[in-house]
């Protein structure tokens, strides 16, 4: 059997086709990177807000028009969306022939035989249950790799779905981590990014306390060269996490810390634990003992309860802390949540207007960041070269791949994809970066 998979939405959702993916090859089946010729196309898809859901049924059409001119023969559809919406997803999409769950990617195989037998798999594991450990196919170029160390989510903000998708927060345990981890480093992976919908809780639920320190401690005895991390919730860091980010080279200064708002009420009635001190010192705190720290962020506009008062609160915090980095978004209700009932909020086009002036105030932070790494020299981990730019394109560990920037640089020989070199900047290009080889 030919089978093709087109993975949608966030690093966690890749790990599962990359699971999905190694499933089949053991089973026999042929994997291809094109749709046309396939037996089964698998599209795991991505269901959390508004535009996901749309990329994922705009995906879903696509994939049909091809199976329409027979050059597809079977749609399995996988992940948060049909774990979602399940029935409804066979109801209005016919071109779909199975679904299956987030608690069923473990059962693939047999979905996928069940298709082609002419079957219509409705696959819908428990989603509580323990994390399955299976192999990997890797799709990201071979110098980096997602290391997924948890799954599922209890921090149940009001505006967010997530657990209702993926489930209590479930710990995979560290022996498993790092048994996956050398597997990863063996295979010369260079840059090993630790995911969770929040890795500051890793190992509360298996060992009674957080582990996320001594498992970077541990990670950081293999052959990475760079460990970043992925989506740390902002009341959740200890010193001793704080230390061992500080102590570890390997560990980048470079921590994503989605706080959505900073207004108290806003806050309060989103379920966010903490208030707009609280993160004021944690910033404080980090920046002044982690040297060269790069933070992320997520924001949310048009959340309920942020009036114009609150919006331009938000305005002023970014202006204050200077977060380097940010992706930004408009308010999406999403059904099923607490906040999605609440009626004191802005319309969706308010919400959009709001969420541009943020990007306008992050553009200009970003603007000040790069410009004061002008004329200095970093380690950029190549990640090849850009045919159109004509110049090598890498980053430095304060970009991360595919969400941040990156890094054009020129050099006078060959510089192979997953090698660290020196670059000394000199300029910017739309927002990023250029240079040239500093050697």
């Amino acid at each position: 059997m030919k089978v093709s998979f087109i993975s949608l939405g966030c690093a966690k959702n890749l790990v599962n086709t990359e699971q999905m993916m190694a499933l089949c090859r053991d089973a026999g089946h042929t994997l291809q990177t094109e749709n046309a010729g396939a037996d089964v196309v698998v599209i795991n898809t991505c269901g959390f807000i508004d535009s996901a859901k749309e990329e994922a049924i705009d995906t879903i059409l696509s994939v049909a028009a091809l199976k329409e001119q027979g050059l597809v023969g079977k749609i399995l559809v996988t992940g948060c969306l049909t774990q979602r919406y399940q029935q409804e997803i066979l109801d209005e999409l016919p071109e779909v022939d199975g679904i299956m769950g987030t608690g069923s990617y473990g059962e693939i195989v047999p979905a996928l035989e069940e298709v082609v037998s002419g079957g219509t798999p409705r696959r819908f594991g428990d989603i509580h249950g323990m994390i399955d450990e299976f192999d990997r196919v890797l799709t990201t170029p071979k110098h980096f790799a997602y290391l997924r160390i948890a799954e599922g989510c209890d921090n149940r903000c009001s505006f967010c779905v997530i657990p209702a998708l993926r489930g209590k927060y479930r710990s995979r345990r560290m022996e498993d981590v790092l048994a996956e981890a050398e597997k990863l480093a063996a295979a010369g992976v260079k840059e090993c990014i630790v995911i969770a919908q929040d890795i500051t809780r890793y190992g509360i639920d298996l060992y009674g306390q957080r582990k996320l320190a001594a498992l970077l401690r541990e990670l950081c005895k293999l052959d990475f060269h760079w460990i970043r991390l992925h989506y740390l919730y902002p009341d959740e860091f200890t010193d001793e996490l704080i230390d061992t980010i500080a102590d570890e080279e390997k560990v980048l200064p470079y921590l994503d810390i989605p706080i959505q708002h900073c207004n108290d009420k806003v806050l309060k009635t989103m379920n966010r634990r903490g208030d707009k001190a609280e993160l004021l010192a944690l910033f404080h705190k980090l920046r002044a003992r982690i040297p060269g720290l790069v933070l992320r962020t997520s924001l949310i506009t048009g959340l309920p309860y942020e009036d114009e008062a609150a919006f331009e609160e938000l305005c002023e915090f970014l202006q204050e802390v200077r977060i380097e980095r940010a992706g930004v978004f408009p308010y999406s209700p999403e059904e099923g949540t607490p906040a999605a009932k609440m009626l004191n909020r802005v319309d969706t086009a308010e919400a959009e207007r709001r969420a541009e002036l943020v990007v306008d105030v992050q553009s200009r932070i970003m603007d000040d960041f790069n410009d004061s790494r002008m004329g200095t020299v970093l380690e950029v981990l190549c990640d090849g070269f850009d045919e159109q730019a004509m110049q090598f394109v890498g980053r430095s560990y304060a970009e991360s791949p595919d969400i941040d920037g990156c890094i054009y640089f020129t050099a006078d020989h060959e510089v192979e994809a997953g090698e660290f070199v020196p670059v000394r900047i000199t300029g910017t290009m739309d927002g990023d970066l250029t240079g040239e080889l500093a050697e």
